[in-house]
């Protein structure tokens, strides 16, 4: 069954439990992890957790438990659910106090969600997904998992209105990231992503990539290119936790190629993880 937790006790999914001057409901005040559970155990897991860290620190936010009793809780939840195939939400906020834009002295809250996983249809995995570029709008310290979403939910919807799967961001004339993936593209068989600065989330799908490409022995790079290379890429693919490696099949109007060696190589690589 789903699951969720809130403040130290495992509740029903559906339970009302947020209280109205919740930091995260009033200012998107704290961030987030998603988790892939594949087979009853949480993927990448110890990544997840370091880069909660990091965000947390980022914006100076306590977390309400170490790493350890984190993993407890998690562990404690997946045994509860009783799900093997699943996906945990994970959000940090800075507490419960009256609405004021100063940080509260009240200890920060954690919620959790345990639900099915979501599953990527087959048939997109194997034809590929339609992209849409758009100009980045975003703050500069993407690499920040935030509550603060809404330029990409605004992104992601303006992308689904016109037929496409995910907005790709353009910033200073640069490609970046999509709404809620990385981005990689193939040219010449060499495998290229933006740089891993404060523009981009640095994704734990992401990082398991680049390692695979090492694995692999293909040959790679971490350098800015601009709309014109991207559509001028062999292959490219997006990468999240729920989306693992999805290839592209059209950006806007262009229309790439349906061989797709070195996506369909490191696709396999990477569910040779979990499998």
């Amino acid at each position: 069954m789903e699951i969720g937790f809130y403040k130290d006790q495992f509740v029903d999914i559906n339970e009302n439990v947020v209280p109205i001057q919740e930091r995260g409901h009033q200012f998107g005040d704290g961030v987030y992890e998603v988790i892939r559970v594949y087979n009853g155990k949480p993927f990448l897991l110890n990544e997840h957790l370091d880069r909660l860290v990091k965000s947390a620190e980022a914006i100076y936010l306590e977390l309400p438990y170490p790493p350890e009793r984190i993993y407890e809780i998690i562990s404690e939840g997946l045994e509860k659910s009783g799900l093997t195939e699943a996906e945990i939400y994970m959000q940090i906020t800075r507490g419960i106090a009256p609405r004021a834009h100063l940080f509260p002295t009240t200890p920060s809250v954690m919620s959790m969600t345990i639900k099915n996983a979501r599953v990527v249809d087959k048939k997109k995995r194997i034809d590929g997904v339609t992209v849409t570029l758009m100009e980045d709008e975003r703050w500069k310290n993407c690499y920040i998992k935030s509550l603060n979403l809404l330029p990409n939910v605004i992104a992601k919807q303006k992308a689904a209105t016109n037929g496409h799967e995910e907005a790709i961001f353009i910033r200073d004339g640069f490609i970046t990231e999509g709404s809620s993936s990385n981005i990689f593209i193939v040219k010449n068989g060499t495998l290229i992503t933006t740089p891993a600065t404060n523009f981009i989330l640095h994704g734990i799908t992401r990082a398991a990539v680049i390692k695979l490409a090492s694995k692999c022995n293909i040959p790679f790079e971490e350098r800015k290119f601009d709309r014109e290379f991207l559509n001028e890429a062999d292959e490219a693919f997006i990468t999240s936790t729920s989306a693992e490696i999805l290839p592209i099949s059209k950006i806007d109007d262009i229309s790439l190629s349906p061989n797709r060696p070195i996506t369909n190589l490191l696709y396999n690589e990477y569910c040779g993880l979990y499998k």
